[in-house]
């Protein structure tokens, strides 16, 4: 019995019952999500608040349901076939601590928790939407960009936080006397120059001496090409890993 649940609530790509599982439970999580967003809306809150809590009283049980199938049925896995330790460890996975964190929310009033503190904590329902990652052959692809363009990532953050660290200690020596209130120390510069990096520029904060606006306005286009750094990174990984996945495809129809 518990490998045949294993083999449902595990993903699969046939067409058979785990596969309409796998499909009923992104439609289930979408939806819940879609749930939070409307109920954020106070008009429609008060109009169908009845409806938007039973959805969310039938889509916390369903997913604790499949929560506990997890982790009863964990042990069919190599990974974690000791009984006790082996669902502790499979209990500490990334996507396993998310499907927890999903529905927790839901339980903490019947122990007692600060309703004040629980509104806060209710925005992790949110995390409900990365569930989709366990079914989803797009965020795997997107997984092994990540993994292999680290390095390129870290080195491309690195030097944009070098630069930032300059061009704010930069600015606060030129603007510090012509305005305090903003450029009083490096730290409080660097809301100036992430903000300028970035290419947001609310206009809150800005130079107003003339070497400040020459520098101003360098870092401003320097700006452009560095937040376009990371972008081209992971879009030539993802056509990587697309190039990749299509000559395997190929590869296997051959054979």
């Amino acid at each position: 019995m518990r490998k045949y649940w294993y083999h449902i609530v595990e993903p699969s790509n046939k067409n058979d019952l785990s596969h309409y599982f796998d499909v009923s439970i992104m439609v289930l999580i979408v939806l819940s999500v879609f749930d939070i967003i409307l109920e954020s809306e106070q008009h429609l809150n008060d109009k169908y608040g009845l409806y938007f809590e039973s959805f969310e009283y039938l889509s916390v049980s369903i997913f604790t349901a499949e929560y506990l199938l997890r982790v009863w049925t964990s042990v069919e896995n190599v990974r974690f076939k000791k009984s006790f330790s082996g669902r502790i460890r499979f209990m500490f996975t990334p996507m396993a601590i998310v499907d927890l964190v999903a529905i927790l929310p839901f339980y903490l009033p019947f122990v007692g928790i600060d309703l004040r503190f629980l509104r806060m904590f209710r925005l992790f329902r949110v995390i409900r939407i990365l569930k989709l990652a366990r079914y989803s052959k797009a965020f795997d692809l997107i997984k092994k960009v990540f993994k292999e363009k680290k390095e390129d990532l870290l080195v491309t953050l690195g030097f944009i936080m070098i630069v930032l660290v300059i061009v704010s200690s930069l600015m606060y020596y030129l603007e510090k006397d012509v305005q305090p209130e903003h450029f009083s120390s490096i730290s409080k510069s660097l809301w100036w120059g992430i903000v300028t990096l970035t290419t947001v520029g609310y206009g809150d904060v800005y130079p107003i001496t003339p070497l400040g606006k020459i520098i101003g306005g360098m870092i401003s286009l320097l700006g452009i090409g560095l937040v376009a750094l990371p972008s081209g990174i992971l879009a030539s990984g993802y056509t990587e890993q697309i190039m990749k996945r299509k000559i395997q495809g190929e590869s296997e129809n051959e054979d």
